[in-house]
């Protein structure tokens, strides 16, 4: 069959396609993102199907037998897949560089295989000897574990059909190339071919793939959006490189939960499980230091306990500065600008820096009454109680307002030792009493203030 050579513009940030440059995206709005990528159109092309003679069934005679899931032996892992590993599901991992995705899905690997699963390790960024003097560091693994070096994706397909594993892992999608697209491997179009195939792969044989993408420099996933849309289930890894701890965050799941958090420590031997996020978070807090608040915030399904630290001084400039470190800065200076109008303090003149003890990034309008009270201890330089956790969204009027599963969070401040919680007074409507913790209910910032 004949091919035909075009010409194709598209866009780095979301995958747009044009037949001709533009320096504007139409659909992401973003500047000076379209490449020039030549495409091979053959005719006559088919597409796969995901099972041979399908048919359409009528949905009453569909079986509602849950499937039974593969479970990884990473505690915290299973818990941000939605309880393991569903058969025939395409998961994508991403993450920054040196962050550790490929040290763990080399330790499920190893238990996987250790479990009698067969596995099958692809990799197209390192060499045998490579993987294997990683693989040393973690532990023993079992015959069950295949390893594969190859980039050539009609390769990786035919040894994929050949040996029929139960898991397979891709690292990373960015160096697989298909022959017929002309582009360069990790274009758009090579990563939009090559994340079809694995979905056919993976709904056809009932594979169970996962693959790692790069990230950009904004933290997405490198490539098209339509990637991240494919796939059943987007995990990123969080956390400084250079810190121990890394946070496995699942944005998209198809079969569990979203944005559940799985918190691990990096270690010599490899990522080990954190059992008690909120004791780890808490560790190293000063003690009678002003700024410091305790807030508890909710990933998912799973309360944890945070320390947010503010430090407010006059500033040396004529245009003060603002710094957050986990949050986000738009919010903090609203917040301040509500503690201005409502309450009257003048910090209009004063540098404000804000940060998020232990590194995680939260976002949740739960930690607003925390932020406000750790820029007021600050700023008057008065310590907060040391057995005191506080939560609580605020509106602009200053009001403090209801958040959810307010009794998981005070069940998990009890859990590790604290005494008091300051929370909004509508949420304690429907609250059971727990015992041994006292609980105050405020409607405004300037009864909490009044309170601490």
């Amino acid at each position: 069959m004949a091919k035909k050579n075009s010409t194709v513009f598209f866009c780095q940030e979301c995958g747009h396609e044009s037949s001709k440059w533009m320096g504007q995206c139409p659909a992401c709005k973003k500047w000076n993102t379209f490449v020039e990528e030549k495409v091979s159109v053959t005719g006559g092309s088919k597409i796969t199907p995901f099972r041979e003679a399908a048919k359409p069934v009528e949905i009453g005679s569909i079986s509602m037998q849950e499937e039974e899931r593969m479970h990884t032996g990473i505690a915290e892992l299973d818990r941000v897949l939605g309880g393991g590993i569903m058969p025939g599901s395409l998961t994508l991992v991403g993450g920054d560089p040196g962050i550790g995705k490929s040290t763990l899905l080399l330790q499920m690997c190893r238990l996987l295989a250790n479990a009698g699963r067969q596995v099958l390790y692809i990799s197209g960024e390192e060499s045998l000897k490579q993987i294997k003097l990683r693989a040393i560091r973690i532990g023993e693994f079992q015959d069950t574990m295949f390893l594969l070096c190859e980039t050539n994706l009609s390769v990786v397909e035919e040894t994929i059909r050949h040996t029929k594993p139960e898991v397979v892992i891709v690292d990373s999608i960015q160096t697989m190339y298909q022959e017929a697209v002309t582009s360069a491997p990790g274009s758009v179009s090579q990563v939009r071919e090559a994340t079809n195939v694995f979905l056919q792969l993976a709904k056809g044989l009932g594979i169970s793939i996962f693959i790692v993408g790069h990230v950009t420099k904004e933290g997405t996933v490198a490539g098209p959006r339509v990637l991240e849309h494919m796939v059943d289930t987007v995990l990123y890894f969080e956390g400084d490189r250079y810190a121990s701890y890394r946070i496995l965050r699942g944005v998209k799941n198809r079969f569990g939960s979203t944005n559940e958090i799985g918190v691990f420590e990096m270690r010599r031997e490899g990522l080990i499980e954190v059992e008690n996020p909120s004791e780890y978070m808490l560790s190293g807090k000063p003690i009678g230091a002003s700024g410091s608040v305790v807030v508890c915030s909710v990933e998912g399904t799973r309360p944890i306990l945070i320390e947010i630290q503010a430090l407010v001084c006059r500033t040396n400039f004529g245009i003060p500065r603002r710094q957050t470190t986990g949050t986000d800065f738009n919010r903090v200076n609203l917040l301040m600008a509500v503690l201005e109008k409502r309450l009257g303090l003048q910090i209009g003149d004063f540098d404000a820096y804000v940060n998020i003890a232990g590194g995680m990034k939260i976002n949740e309008p739960a930690i607003d009454l925390g932020l406000i009270l750790a820029i007021v201890s600050s700023f008057k330089n008065r310590p907060v109680d040391e057995k005191m956790i506080v939560f609580g969204e605020v509106g602009l009027s200053g009001e403090v307002r209801a958040v959810t599963m307010a009794q998981q969070r005070v069940q998990e401040a009890r859990k590790l030792g604290y005494e008091t919680v300051v929370l909004p007074r509508v949420n304690l409507e429907g609250m059971d009493p727990v015992d041994g913790i006292k609980v105050i209910g405020v409607g405004g910032i300037g009864e909490a203030i009044d309170v601490i």
